[in-house]
């Protein structure tokens, strides 16, 4: 299954990520703490919206620099570009190719700020516009849902952060987070064939609540939604039902216990099936262990976690995780 190899060759990728891309994440670097540089804008879609997401803290905890998400409709259906004084305008992507992220770069360009890319195709029109161009060195993806060009992505996004001697040793701690795989498929047939789901997380992992929701969604057909999980308190915790599942992803760190405790009250009170992804020992919920690891990096390897289940998890709804439906590897949209 081409998915599955792929998703089993993201250590290698994280590999050619930490050996090729020191200089050029030092010279992005240097832009986000430049003088006059205020804010960072980051224009992303989908898989690489989540990475944008784990950019606002990562970034923001080691770099000091409020990150914030580009409306990119603004450029192109309202042609009411907001201003971008003192912005550093990063690209996500995978193909380089949207039209309505392209606008929002060239606008940055046209005003002369400075501007990034952070992208598997190293000729497509984001790296042509950009000043400074981040290889995801992710290799050729053939399936349509992103699995090793997003984990590239958060590692790209952690290398220009800087600061943390945690990184080098990601490509073997996702080794063995692939070597959980039977645990993680037996998890997903614990939980059966849900239609419906919510997935949590919190701080660095609001992303991974994002991005494994995603995955629900295109891979297994389920309606998942992400929430923070502190959000989900503030209104969304009256849809639980007994039976109703909620998964998440809890790394050890500084969310560990206002996250289990309301996970808890979750199965308590609410009557939820929990499924818990998590680096913490002795939870009290069901899930899988996954290999310690410092909260800053965690998304990774709770999100290698979170592609298996689903995978897994569309086979046990008797779903081709390979052909999604109405999708398409690159999707443009302007």
């Amino acid at each position: 299954m081409l998915l599955h190899d792929e998703i089993l060759e993201q250590p290698a990728a994280l590999e050619r990520v930490l050996s090729l891309n020191g200089e050029v994440s030092k010279q992005a670097r240097d832009l986000l703490i430049a003088a006059g540089t205020s804010h960072v804008v980051i224009a992303a879609r989908g898989t690489s919206d989540n990475a944008a997401r784990y950019a606002k803290y990562v970034w923001g905890t080691e770099l000091s620099v409020p990150v914030t998400l580009a409306a990119p409709s603004l450029y192109t259906r309202y042609v009411s570009p907001p201003r971008l004084d003192g912005a550093v305008v990063v690209g996500i992507s995978q193909s380089g190719q949207s039209p309505d992220l392209l606008a929002v770069v060239d606008e940055a360009k046209r005003h002369g700020r400075p501007t990034i890319a952070i992208v598997n195709e190293v000729d497509s029109p984001l790296a042509q516009l950009a000043d400074v161009v981040v290889p995801l060195h992710a290799g050729t993806e053939g399936s349509v849902a992103a699995t090793k060009s997003y984990t590239t992505s958060l590692l790209t996004v952690a290398m220009i952060a800087g600061g943390s001697s945690s990184l080098s040793a990601i490509p073997g701690l996702v080794r063995e987070v692939l070597a959980l795989e039977p645990a993680i498929a037996a998890e997903a047939r614990r939980i059966g064939p849900i239609d419906k789901a919510v997935v949590l997380g919190r701080g660095y992992n609001h992303a991974t609540a994002f991005e494994w929701a995603l995955k629900l969604q295109e891979m297994a057909y389920v309606f998942a939604h992400g929430f923070s999980t502190a959000d989900f308190t503030h209104g969304p915790f009256a849809v639980l039902q007994p039976g109703f599942p909620v998964l998440a992803a809890v790394p050890e760190g500084a969310t560990t216990n206002d996250s289990l405790e309301i996970l808890r009250r979750a199965r308590d009170e609410g009557g939820a099936t929990v499924s818990l992804i998590t680096s913490v020992t002795d939870t009290g919920l069901d899930g899988v262990v996954t290999p310690a690891v410092p909260e800053a990096v965690s998304p990774i390897t709770l999100t290698t976690c979170a592609q298996l289940f689903t995978l897994h998890m569309a086979l046990v709804r008797g779903i081709d995780p390979e052909t999604p439906r109405g999708l398409h590897k690159v999707t443009r949209t302007s």
